[in-house]
């Protein structure tokens, strides 16, 4: 069964399950904005793109905090779960029903700007309070998701790649914590003990390695950008590869043999179960390693910066963003909620909460940030203007399929030595550039 979680505008607010027929139904019906003039009390509709039992209160609490603030504005909140909202906004456009405004994800923020229904905001955030308090890494994601470069989704929050590392492994074997990948290298030969089961590293080769191995091999390079000006990707570049065959060759000999099916659950049980020293993951496995572990047993840091550039190289996570439609009447009020929804104050309540990082830089010295140690690194460099942005092709429709069908099996044959790495990424290299020909083709670029 399909779930919508829908709000009115005024208490009390309620949650409504519908089977899938009556929830698509409301979608399109509650989809416009009503009335035709911002000058008297409005009415907006906002859609969640996650919404759930967790993220449904938030955003509750927001709306209730900007209704207090903006009394002749009321909104009208539907949670859509996140595996159905590029249908649900595909139905909508279909439809003609789309919202007036609604949480836009750089993964699905190409296929809405490039079917002209998003309203661009460059202008409205140069001129609002909230201009030179964004993330300039997250601005970039952005504007990077859209073939014409412009703000389509005010970013709120993001993830980011992080070692995780066993503070007390590297105490008691008496070894340096690392700061570059040399280190990395060394620790994980120095921390591996088969006889007592300890490793110094686990890989993921399972589901959900091919954006880690993206993450690993830009590190190390230095490469900046996944395809060059004539279209052709760099994944195959001869740094790339040298990258990847050093990754690669830590597989079954400082790692787990099992690694080679490593899914999420798999490798943070192996971390906090002991077995292994160092993990590459990103900040939303924060709570499982505190719990298990402890704050003083425990870092994370974004990876190293590349021994080729001294730059961190950073391929880029999605990032999560509200975003205005074109088809609204109501573009005042919908910026109004926009604003507030990314201001310092709900930007740090809403990523307390869900534990990303937050896009406003106002809220990096709040306490609870400080507190967070993974949290508080990942916000500098990604903020950090020597950091380089490795923009990741979300905007290819074929970017998931490539990634989770065909990629994760090759990468398999390879931690199993039955392909090289440069075989590997040959044939992920083919498959990115006919992808990246065929979109620069429809697109006239």
């Amino acid at each position: 069964m399909l779930q919508s979680y829908s709000s009115r505008v005024s208490p009390p607010r309620r949650w409504r399950a519908t089977a899938a027929a009556v929830s698509a139904l409301a979608l399109l019906l509650t989809g416009c904005g009503s009335g035709s003039s911002d000058d008297g009390p409005v009415q907006i509709t906002f859609w969640d793109n996650n919404a759930g039992p967790d993220r449904t209160p938030l955003w509750e609490h927001i709306i209730a905090e900007f209704e207090k603030e903006h009394p002749d504005i009321t909104v009208d909140y539907t949670g859509i779960p996140i595996a159905q909202v590029q249908q649900k906004y595909d139905t909508a456009i279909a439809g003609d029903a789309l919202p007036d405004v609604g949480g836009v994800l750089t993964a699905y923020l190409a296929n809405l700007a490039g079917r002209d229904v998003l309203e661009p905001l460059d202008e409205r955030l140069s001129g609002s309070s909230l201009d030179g308090s964004i993330n300039r890494g997250f601005l970039e994601n952005m504007r990077a998701s859209a073939s014409d470069g412009k703000l389509y989704s005010m970013p709120t929050s993001g993830n980011m790649a992080i070692l995780w590392y066993r503070k007390d492994w590297f105490a008691e074997a008496e070894i340096a914590e690392p700061e570059t990948w040399g280190d990395f290298y060394t620790a994980a030969e120095k921390l591996t003990d088969p006889e007592r089961n300890r490793y110094g590293f686990t890989i993921r080769g399972g589901p959900g390695a091919i954006p880690q191995v993206f993450d690993e091999i830009y590190a190390q390079s230095g490469i900046e950008t996944f395809f060059d000006d004539s279209g052709k990707t760099t994944l195959n570049a001869p740094k790339n590869v040298e990258a990847l065959e050093r990754i690669v060759a830590l597989y079954d000999e400082q790692t787990p043999t099992a690694d080679v099916n490593n899914d999420f659950p798999k490798m943070v049980a192996q971390f906090t179960g002991g077995d292994v020293a160092m993990l590459h993951h990103n900040l939303g496995s924060y709570t499982n390693h505190v719990e298990a572990l402890g704050e003083d047993n425990l870092v994370g840091i974004p990876l190293f910066p590349s021994p080729e550039t001294g730059k961190h190289t950073i391929a880029s996570h999605p990032t999560d963003g509200i975003a205005i439609f074109n088809s609204s009447e109501h573009k005042d009020a919908a910026w109004q909620f926009v604003e507030f929804a990314a201001s310092a104050q709900m930007n740090s309540y809403w990523n307390e909460r869900v534990g990303q990082i937050p896009a406003n830089n106002e809220v990096q010295n709040e306490q609870w940030v400080r507190d967070n140690q993974a949290l508080a690194a990942a916000s500098a460099a990604m903020d950090d203007e020597n950091s380089v942005i490795v923009q990741l092709p979300y905007y290819l429709p074929q970017f998931n399929p490539i990634t989770k069908t065909d990629m994760e099996p090759l990468y398999q044959q390879v931690l199993l030595g039955e392909m090289t790495a440069q075989e590997f990424l040959d044939q992920s290299a083919t498959m990115f550039n006919e992808a990246e020909a065929e979109y620069r083709e429809r697109h006239g670029s």
